[in-house]
């Protein structure tokens, strides 16, 4: 249920972005009242759902798009560089943000050509627009999950063995998309961390060699991992290989 309203939200921010020109703000009356009417209750107990929801969704849209990679790519460079708090936490984030937009671009105009604008047009009710909301995001996970995450947690849910990926439980793919997206990020994180210590040991050689050995190696091997990150145009070549890695 949670899921589904995670959806509906989806849904709903992504058609007022695409109509905010359009809108305009409306009268909001709230206000609590007896009732006998089960319609309305269940109505009621509907709407704190949706608020709960509201707290919990970008933490849910972060984990079910790139963000995660990329995030923790992000953060092990700064660290293999080992500028501490250079770039900042907020220019790491919103790089990261923006990347994921334009990564999820595709499968986001696809939710709103197949899914909201049917459902503002009243075409499709909102079963079918949570459906075809969740098919593209589905797929997108789908195909950055690994087999063997996807057969833990389907084994952990004690669920009937699914005969095809539309059998499997959104509930049952997102934790195995999360830590498939987890071990890929540690796996570049690994990689690039390599070139960088190898700068840190030859510089560590160097000083013991020079008899230098109260000079902390990071203070003289610092200068040399920026400018060979500057010299291979680092950022860009990071950039361009994590939009491949989704490719």
């Amino acid at each position: 249920m949670k899921i589904k309203m995670f959806f509906l939200f989806l849904i709903t921010m992504l058609f007022a972005q695409s109509s905010f020109a359009q809108m305009t703000l409306p009268n909001v009356n709230i206000g609590l009242d007896q009732t006998d009417n089960p319609k309305e209750i269940v109505n009621s107990i509907k709407i704190l759902m949706v608020l709960t929801v509201l707290t919990l969704a970008p933490a849910i849209l972060i984990l079910m798009t790139s963000f995660t990679r990329i995030i923790i790519v992000l953060s092990f460079v700064r660290q293999a560089l080992g500028t501490q708090q250079m770039p900042p936490n907020q220019l790491l984030v919103g790089l990261a943000l923006f990347i994921t937009f334009f990564i999820m671009s595709p499968f986001l105009s696809k939710i709103n050509t197949e899914a909201i604008q049917p459902f503002v047009d009243g075409k499709i009710n909102q079963e079918v627009a949570l459906e075809r909301a969740a098919a593209p995001l589905r797929k997108f996970m789908f195909h950055q999950t690994r087999d063997s995450d996807l057969a833990l947690f389907v084994k952990l849910s004690r669920a009937e063995q699914p005969k095809t990926r539309a059998d499997v439980a959104t509930s049952t793919l997102i934790p195995a998309f999360i830590i498939s997206e987890l071990k890929t990020a540690f796996q570049i994180g690994f990689i690039i961390y390599l070139p960088f210590l190898v700068i840190d040991m030859v510089t560590a050689s160097v000083l013991m060699a020079m008899g230098m050995m109260m000079l902390p190696p990071v203070i003289i091997s610092l200068p040399f991992k920026i400018m060979l990150f500057v010299f291979v145009d680092g950022w860009a070549l990071l950039v361009g290989s994590l939009v491949k890695s989704f490719g």
